[in-house]
């Protein structure tokens, strides 16, 4: 007769098996990268790809060979790098000038001022617009600037220049032109040394004269080497640079070779010479995420719950494998032999409350088992004990055991009493 098929297809379960184990390792990954949610939402950050975005400059350094990293993390605020903060017009100014006093002896600090106001363009455009792209509405000072000038004197105006082709950024020898000179945004005002100016001197870019000790941004901007010396100049600080007009950095201002040239140099010169990470934030562009779980997971003290449950899953794992014995069976209702027929009498037995009535029967068996293995013909109690005493001096008789058995009510006396019975016979046939 031919056997029944499987209840289930093993090339199906196998499948179902690999594609769920892929699909908790990717799991796994996207939460360890961060990548749970969407990264491109919004405008004017360094993963934005449209015109007011950064995703083009941080490519470009990816590409010199920079370790370049976008951060959604809080925790990269007060970490060694160079930080680039891109914030929007919503952000709040006192919170930006709390982070940059926080950074000035962790790393230098560049911060992007916005400037347009984009909104994306509609799917139904007829531009054909990849995503990510968006229109630039107005140009714009953030308002937050008012409170970011308590910390920071800092005050922003536009600079309406003609489209003529004239040079209208300058940064030592390397000149060029803005992608929109109509709508340039300027330093008024502040202690900011120029390093990018535009006509008539207005500061496009510079870095805050604070007393720092800078001599690589100082031979930028054309200044005499500072003593290190000077009591007056700490050396332990770090440069916090400003880039009053955004199209020097974003991906409208990439399009061109020389302001590329220029937004390297720029970055370059925040670095004061150090190799160190360049990190852009994005959590004040709203795109922060909470700390990854998996990278929790193996932080104390959470570490040790973890390598407690890893322990578990190996054991597990390796009992599977390795089984405690045949598999399970399920068992007849009632068995085959001679034992099974004991047993299930017993349990009769017990189930009707009868077990004193066994009592007798098991008395008279055990003494003649007895007098067989002690070869007593006629087998009464006096024998027994005689014959015993001569044989196991200092054993109880049987007499005793007898009577105990006889005159137990309860299941767990008679138990005892045939126990009893039982070890004299055993020491006695031996």
């Amino acid at each position: 007769m031919k056997g029944a098929p499987p209840a289930f297809d093993p090339r199906v379960v196998l499948g179902i098996v690999v594609f769920g184990a892929a699909a908790f390792l990717a799991t796994l990954y996207f939460i360890a990268a961060g990548q749970t949610s969407g990264g491109s939402a919004g405008s004017g950050h360094a993963i934005a790809r449209g015109l007011d975005g950064y995703a083009a400059l941080v490519r470009l350094l990816e590409e010199e060979g920079h370790e370049v990293r976008v951060s959604r993390s809080a925790a990269s605020l007060d970490e060694e790098n160079l930080l680039v903060l891109a914030p929007p017009h919503s952000a709040d100014g006192e919170e930006i000038a709390e982070i940059v006093s926080r950074r000035r002896y962790a790393g230098p600090t560049i911060l992007v001022l916005p400037k347009w106001i984009a909104f994306e363009v509609p799917a139904r455009d007829p531009v054909g617009a990849e995503d990510g792209w968006v229109y630039l509405a107005d140009a714009r000072p953030p308002q937050w600037v008012e409170d970011f000038e308590g910390r920071y004197a800092t005050g922003l105006a536009p600079l309406a220049l003609d489209g003529d082709g004239a040079a209208h950024w300058q940064m030592g020898a390397r000149r060029g032109a803005m992608p929109d000179p109509g709508n340039l945004q300027v330093l008024e005002y502040g202690t900011v040394i120029p390093l990018v100016t535009a006509a008539e001197g207005s500061v496009l870019a510079g870095y805050y004269d604070d007393g720092g000790y800078y001599p690589v941004l100082d031979e930028a901007a054309g200044l005499p080497r500072a003593d290190p010396e000077a009591d007056d100049l700490d050396t332990d600080r770090w440069n916090f640079t400003v880039v009053a007009d955004p199209d020097l950095f974003n991906n409208y201002g990439m399009a061109d070779r020389e302001r590329a040239a220029l937004a390297h140099a720029l970055i370059d010169t925040a670095l004061e010479g150090q190799d160190m990470p360049i990190v852009f934030d994005v959590t004040l562009n709203g795109l922060g995420a909470n700390r990854s779980l998996l990278t929790l997971a193996f932080t104390p003290p959470f570490l040790a719950a973890t390598l407690c449950l890893l322990l578990a899953l190996a054991i597990v794992g390796w009992r599977a494998f390795r089984r405690f014995g045949p598999p399970l069976a399920e068992a007849r209702a009632i068995a085959f032999g001679k034992g099974s027929l004991v047993a299930n009498s017993a349990a009769f037995t017990l189930r009707t409350g009868r077990l004193h009535l066994l009592t007798a029967p098991y008395a008279r068996a055990v003494r003649q088992r007895i007098a067989d293995a002690l070869h007593l013909r006629r087998p009464d109690d006096a024998a027994l004990d005689r014959a015993i005493a001569r044989r196991l001096p200092g054993a109880p008789p049987f007499a005793e055991l007898a009577a105990a058995l006889d005159t137990a009510a309860r299941p767990q006396e008679i138990l005892r009493a045939a126990r009893a019975l039982k070890s004299l016979e055993r020491k006695l046939v031996r």
